[in-house]
């Protein structure tokens, strides 16, 4: 009897042992069973460590085969002197002191216009005429009366050379011809004025008020004058250029619209610093011989602002920065065919063009500046260079 009630004990036991092996990590954990988490942890622990040493055997395994297999591959460049040339880029408008809205100087109706849109004049040709409200009958009157001054006067200065008659005769006489002579000046200006004409040469390139209009003095817009050979763009500059951003300085404009490229100078550097922008304004010469660049046209510009003859440029993507804000990167040392050891070297940078950076200090010339894989290697790390 007692043998039977041994062996149901124990049959009890081994079916309580095969359910828990049976149990996953997650039915475990909900049964809430201390015991059986536990063993169940010593058991993954022991496997952990198993595995662990067959996965350093392996390795050690590797490694006497294929020594090269864990060496970061790297490809480098050369560090060459060059000239370096910094450019400001700014964004200007073209512009001309010829261009202009003629306007009369007198009022009255626009008896003709004498051009029309897109024509060339020269300056001081006739553009348009205005009536002249009657002056021209005064001043016709007035010569009358001015050839009988001047006919009276003359017979009156002969007798007078002859000392026949009286000096205040001569004088009235004399008096009365020089008076109407300024007052047909006079009119002879007004008249000048009923006479717009070109201020400058250029195009024609609006007709803004027909003939037949009443105009306005100084009020009516009669047309737009144009020239464009005197071209320029103006743009403004921040205050911190101001040394460097002078007369004659070399310019590249570019017309996107256009599609178009030249060359220029700076013509005129302000002299006031503007202290809502803390800016100075510059003028830049504009050659137009074929005439396509056109007033208000959008243009980029590149000032050459600085210049350095020899030096060090090396991409912006290799640079790192450590925790005293200390830029660095990574050249070769003891180079063996294409084996060698990374070393970090300290910098100091300067100005940047594009994707490139000015080296000032800390990087010699010639030296093998590690490019890719520069962000993955590690001060004396052995490296392998490819091509």
């Amino acid at each position: 009897m007692k043998k039977i009630y041994s062996l149901i004990i124990l049959t009890s036991l081994l079916a309580a042992c095969s359910g828990e092996k049976g149990k996953s990590v997650e039915e475990l954990i909900a049964s809430d069973d201390a015991v059986a988490i536990q063993k169940k942890k010593d058991e993954l622990v022991d496997e952990q460590q198993a595995l662990a040493v067959q996965i350093k055997e392996l390795d050690e395994k590797l490694q006497s085969i294929n020594p090269d297999r864990n060496v970061p591959l790297i490809t480098t460049f050369n560090a060459k002197v060059e000239e370096f040339k910094h450019y400001l880029e700014l964004q200007g408008s073209v512009e001309t002191k010829q261009n202009i809205v003629v306007t009369p100087e007198v009022g009255g109706i626009i008896t003709r216009v004498h051009v029309k849109e897109g024509q060339r004049v020269s300056k001081g040709q006739l553009l348009a005429s205005i009536d002249d409200g009657g002056l021209s009958q005064q001043k016709a009157q007035l010569e009358v009366q001015a050839n009988l001054a001047k006919t009276t006067f003359e017979r009156q200065k002969r007798l007078w050379d002859q000392k026949i008659g009286s000096e205040i005769q001569y004088l009235q006489t004399k008096s009365q011809y020089e008076g109407l002579q300024k007052s047909i000046a006079q009119i002879n200006e007004q008249l000048a004025k009923n006479n717009v004409r070109a201020p400058f040469s250029g195009v024609i390139d609006d007709i803004i008020t027909e003939q037949g209009n009443v105009a306005a003095p100084g009020q009516t817009q009669l047309m737009r004058l144009v020239n464009l050979k005197d071209m320029y763009i103006k743009t403004d500059v921040p205050e911190s250029y101001i040394t460097s951003i002078t007369n004659g300085k070399k310019v590249e404009v570019m017309f996107p619209v256009l599609g178009k490229t030249l060359t220029s100078e700076v013509r005129q550097t302000g002299n006031f610093i503007n202290p809502a922008n803390r800016t100075f304004d510059v003028e830049i010469a504009v050659p137009n011989k074929d005439g396509s660049i056109k007033p208000n046209l959008t243009a980029r510009l590149k000032i050459n602002d600085y210049t350095n003859k020899k030096a060090i440029l090396i991409p912006q993507s290799i640079i790192s920065e450590n925790a005293e804000g200390e830029q660095y990167i990574y050249v070769l040392a003891d180079k063996n065919k294409d084996k060698a050891t990374a070393k970090q070297v300290i910098i100091q940078t300067g100005k940047t063009q594009g994707d490139e950076i000015e080296v000032l200090s800390g990087l010699e010339e010639n030296a093998e500046v590690i490019q890719e894989g520069a962000r993955s290697v590690k001060d004396g790390q052995t490296v392998k260079v490819i091509s």
